[in-house]
């Protein structure tokens, strides 16, 4: 459950999420529209929903998350170098040679 205050919601992206699924909602009622229709084909139903809904909506979810991978990407080259579990280098010999 989301708390919205003075309406604003607490994540900026889920104003643009509830958008999305409006928008695709909007999409799918035009090609069962153009399926069901005396005049309309399948064919120009699928291309419906790729023309109008697949295609555009990727990209602006693309444009639109380019500051989350920004800031994931600043994050990530900040963080100290994985001490973790991996193994170190040259553990094992290489093989034919003697440790």
């Amino acid at each position: 459950m989301t708390l919205i205050v003075f309406g604003r919601s607490p994540q900026p992206w889920y104003d643009m999420l509830i958008v999305a699924i409006a928008w695709m909602y909007v999409v799918l009622m035009m090609t069962v529209a153009e399926a069901l229709s005396s005049q309309g084909t399948v064919l120009g139903a699928v291309f419906t929903f790729l023309l109008y809904g697949v295609l555009p909506l990727s990209v602006l979810l693309y444009i639109l998350g380019t500051p989350g991978r920004k800031r994931a990407r600043r994050a990530a080259e900040s963080a100290p170098p994985d001490a973790g579990s991996h193994a170190a280098a040259d553990a094992v010999a290489a093989e034919g040679k003697e440790p």
